[in-house]
């Protein structure tokens, strides 16, 4: 009977508590700052340096890149940039390593598919997924050397 009264109690107690179930997908989510969502990438910034590709632990991002079309100008432009989400952790490693911040973090994390082919993103989708970028991250669109990248 003394075992019957202590978990009524528990019950009464938890039925006093406030709510913690939201209405997803009618309310969206608010993620914390330092949440690592889906990544942002953006073509005009990309140096073609291949940190992002030599540090992914998973090897999932793929990049290429040809010669400068412009004779006057050194370096790469870029042709492809892919990732593939089936096997990316999202551990941010390729965002703290690229030098120009061509690629950042954003905060959507809505990803979910039937097929696993639709988890392969192209550098245009990329692109386009600009919703939710972190704060820390919320000046995209700005020059790399106003935000202390390569200059």
């Amino acid at each position: 009977m003394k075992g019957l009264l202590k978990g009524l109690g528990v019950t009464l107690q938890s039925m006093t508590k406030k709510k913690v179930t939201t209405s997803y997908p009618d309310v969206p989510i608010i993620m914390p700052d330092r949440f690592r969502g889906i990544q942002h990438f953006e073509p005009d910034k990309c140096i073609v340096c291949n940190q992002c590709v030599r540090i992914c632990p998973t090897e999932c991002i793929t990049l290429t890149g040809k010669a400068n079309p412009d004779p006057d100008k050194k370096g790469k432009v870029i042709d492809t940039y892919d990732i593939n989400f089936e096997i990316c952790i999202l551990c941010d490693l390729c965002t703290e390593v690229c030098p120009t911040e061509a690629i950042v973090m954003t905060g959507n994390f809505e990803l979910a598919s039937y097929s696993r082919d639709d988890l392969f993103k192209d550098m245009k989708w990329l692109d386009d997924n600009n919703r939710h970028v972190r704060q820390d991250n919320n000046n995209i669109g700005a020059p790399a050397a106003a935000k202390g990248g390569a200059k």
